[in-house]
């Protein structure tokens, strides 16, 4: 083994390490931290050169993530999310009821958005609201977490991972729709029933104040035809997946088409752009990639395909995900998945894009999008434990799990065992 290809696997050993651990000890070095020293040690080690990272990034996937956030960022200062959180959150409905239409209206939010952006936007309207009420807003952080990631898994853009895939693989929005809307439905149900069963002695239960000062929650007022110019742009972006239009240019051209706006400033809606994941993703691609390109993997690979443990079949794909997205997260597990493994089946890659979102929910720390849902709430002064989330979310997360398995076996998308 050459000295490049030593250092090569030294950083992509440490670099999954520091996903699956979350953050450097002792520092305040986050997972797009660690991937970016990464890619830093890669080339003032000379291992790889700029070109080398440049080829292994995946543009399109990147820039459709870019136009989703550009998006959101227009239906987020145009107060949509503000008037979501006041209609769920109104003083008539009942707890069971509020819960209800969390799960259904985050659900519904993140089967259209990157459901990252979505939890940053929505949390503090979410705690305000329920606070307004007199309520204790855990349970229904819980539930919106569950929700995103249930939903997210109905479309190919509802997240990160699932973009990537779609990207990758040339796949059918309206068949990807259909794979995995039916048990995205089956686990917004799921969420709802297992959080109800979970908190409802302490749903009713009022809230304690805050020990701390907490910071005031920015509200938008809304602007309708804001809001209208942020769903056509939508509706556009999806209209895209039905033509011969280039995703990436068509996505580009409605991100320029709001960026040029009377209303709001460019750089307001360029700061409401998640830069850390899209370096995230940038950094990830580059490391793997290297990995790839050197040869590295392709003994194990060629060992697995012999041994018929590939991850084209549930029996080798639900555990693998289910591991992966729980130690070191859905978006990375998934990009190292599609860079070293030869041309997956059609079919696995629903399964993959489905069950990776889906397993995000196990553990607080399964999604990049529970930690910014956990983060921002402990900003405004409600703290989610790793323990009280996974009272909900373990049962809720395998039940989901069981249900999708049955539904690709049974479609015929994936084969049960390995062929």
């Amino acid at each position: 083994m050459t000295a490049d290809n030593i250092v090569i696997v030294l950083v992509f050993v440490l670099t999954y390490l520091g996903m699956a651990a979350g953050r450097l000890p002792w520092l305040q070095v986050d997972r797009t931290g660690i991937a970016l020293l990464g890619v830093i040690v890669l080339l003032g080690s000379d291992a790889v050169t700029l070109d080398d990272l440049g080829a292994d990034i995946d543009m399109p996937t990147l820039v459709l993530l870019f136009a989703l956030m550009i998006i959101s960022a227009q239906l987020a200062a145009s107060g949509f999310y503000d008037w979501c959180a006041r209609f769920v959150t109104r003083s008539e409905y009942t707890p069971a009821m509020m819960l209800a239409l969390t799960v259904a209206a985050g659900g519904a939010l993140a089967a259209l958005f990157a459901n990252d952006i979505l939890l940053f936007a929505l949390v503090p309207l979410v705690i305000a609201g329920v606070r307004g009420r007199g309520l204790d807003p855990r349970p229904f952080l819980i539930a919106l977490a569950g929700a995103a990631n249930a939903g997210s898994a109905a479309t190919l853009i509802g997240a990160p991972q699932n973009i990537l895939v779609g990207e990758i693989g040339s796949l059918s929005f309206a068949e990807f729709l259909l794979v995995g809307g039916v048990p995205a439905v089956v686990s917004l149900a799921v969420v709802f029933a297992t959080v109800w069963f979970v908190w409802r002695d302490r749903m009713s239960a009022t809230v304690l104040a805050a020990t701390r000062e907490v910071p005031d929650v920015v509200f938008h007022p809304h602007d309708r035809n804001q809001t209208l110019k942020g769903a056509v742009a939508l509706l556009a972006l999806l209209l895209l997946f039905a033509t011969d239009v280039p995703r990436a240019t068509g996505a580009l051209v409605i991100a320029a088409v709001l960026l040029a706006n009377r209303k709001f400033t460019s750089r307001t809606m360029i700061a409401a752009v998640d830069w850390p994941l899209l370096l995230l993703f940038t950094c990830l691609f580059g490391i793997t990639g290297s990995l790839a390109k050197a040869g590295l993997v392709w003994p194990l690979v060629d060992w697995l395909q012999g041994a018929g443990l590939m991850p084209d079949s549930l029996a080798v794909l639900t555990p693998l995900t289910l591991v992966m997205s729980n130690t070191i997260g859905n978006v990375p597990s998934t990009i190292l998945l599609v860079q070293i493994w030869p041309s997956p089946p059609q079919g696995a890659l629903y399964g993959l894009a489905l069950l990776s979102t889906l397993s995000g929910n196990l553990l607080l720390v399964g999604s990049i999008s529970n930690i910014i849902l956990a983060e921002r709430a402990a900003a405004f002064g409600v703290e989610i434990g790793f323990a009280e989330y996974a009272r909900v979310s373990v049962p809720a997360t395998l039940l989901s799990i069981a249900f999708a398995v049955c539904w690709l076996a049974w479609g015929g998308w994936l084969p049960l065992l390995p062929g």
